[in-house]
């Protein structure tokens, strides 16, 4: 840890001792920090409890965001994110939500305490484990089978778990601060809607049919409506799922919310359009993990039975991902793909685009939707025939 960091983490550890100190109503004390994964606004640290007079665990994880304020001002700091503290308070209210869940429901780490001020978390440390893009790294088989398998059906039993709660979700928002109540990836979802033809033409010089923009308007209600919604943290990234012996847990909570849940199965199978991680999945490997993700929420919502019904549904919302994923990497913003590229799975964006909408147009025409399967193929032809040209 560089003398920079040691300072950083030092702050943090304090702040942590603060927030628990005051929540314990007795002294606590953390020691031996050991720095996590996290993005340049965020220091994330493993502590080890020294002193407490309570029953906390021996170790906990510390999650302290940073930000100026002209960045809380602005936002626009990465895809989903409407501002720092819009995303702080969408993740601190999701673990609230998350941890009122039974042990057996809880789709990540519990909460201990929180500070919105500070913009810290203090959380449960789910121990030793491997990440899903270590994993999908190694490609080593069957292990990459059942990660993906184990991924799949951990989502649809969080989706499962939480039909029907939306209510106690809105009632923890509704107790924060107003100002910040934002959804990122809702309000970007429905700037995407006008912006992506405008890009696409000026850019690329594609019309897109009236036909294919209805469609974009209709799936682009799944952030704010549809027949299957649940809890989703949306940004489900390899780098923010890990593994350990009680299967797929996920991380990073900064897109929370209520949505159809279509489209967090959805995510993976477009190659997790958020950044620019790439992994190759096979038509076999993608039914695999519809399968195993349907087999958990059948029983909530039994039109899902139908394959018509779910194939369609899927497809719509691998459009608006493929959509959305356009709106956040076709333009050449050095910063966003800059991070993006910190990723363990990240490509150059100019494969991750072509890749995603040959991939919709695959899938489209394996549906039978050939309208759909012509354009998505003809923006991937015209995506690679731009970048071989640069």
């Amino acid at each position: 840890m560089t003398a920079l960091l040691a300072e950083r983490a030092a702050e943090v550890v304090y702040a942590a001792q603060q927030l628990l100190t005051k929540r314990m109503g007795a002294a606590v004390k953390l020691s031996d920090p050991v720095e996590l994964s996290g993005s340049g606004r965020t220091t994330v640290l493993r502590v080890r409890v020294a002193e407490n007079a309570f029953s906390l665990p021996r170790t906990l994880i510390v999650k302290q965001v940073a930000g100026s304020a002209s960045q809380r001002r602005t936002g626009g700091m990465a895809p989903g994110v409407a501002s720092i503290d819009s995303a702080f308070l969408r993740e601190a209210v999701s673990y609230q939500f998350t941890t009122a869940l039974g042990r057996e429901h809880r789709p990540g780490a519990y909460l201990l305490a929180y500070s919105l001020p500070d913009r810290l978390l203090i959380l449960s440390d789910l121990g030793e484990n491997t990440s899903l893009t270590a994993v999908l790294q190694s490609t080593v088989e069957p292990a990459g089978r059942n990660a993906l398998m184990a991924f799949a059906q951990a989502l649809g039993r969080m989706h499962a778990a939480t039909v029907g709660r939306e209510a106690d979700f809105v009632a923890l928002l509704r107790r924060v601060d107003v100002v910040h109540r934002v959804d990122g990836i809702a309000q970007q979802a429905e700037t995407a809607v006008a912006e992506v033809p405008l890009m696409l033409q000026r850019e690329m010089g594609i019309e897109v049919p009236g036909e294919i923009a209805e469609r974009i308007v209709r799936g682009n209600r799944l952030f704010s409506a549809g027949r299957y919604r649940a809890f989703s943290p949306s940004d489900l990234c390899p780098d923010n799922v890990i593994l350990n012996e009680e299967g797929a847990r996920f991380l990073d909570y900064e897109w929370g919310g209520f949505r159809d849940s279509t489209l967090d199965i959805a995510y993976a199978l477009v190659s997790f359009p958020g950044c620019l991680c790439d992994f190759e999945l096979s038509r076999e490997r993608a039914r695999q993990m519809v399968e195993a993700w349907r087999s958990e929420v059948v029983a909530v919502w039994p039109a899902l039975a139908d394959d018509d019904v779910l194939n369609e549904r899927i497809l719509e919302a691998r459009l608006i991902w493929v959509w959305l994923s356009t709106y956040w990497f076709l333009p050449a913003d050095h910063t966003r793909i800059a991070a993006a590229r910190e990723h363990g799975l990240s490509i150059p964006r100019s494969a991750a685009l072509i890749n995603r909408w040959a991939a919709l147009a695959e899938d489209a025409r394996c549906t039978g939707d050939d309208t759909l399967g012509d354009f998505a193929e003809h923006v991937s032809a015209t995506l690679e025939e731009h970048w071989e040209e640069q």
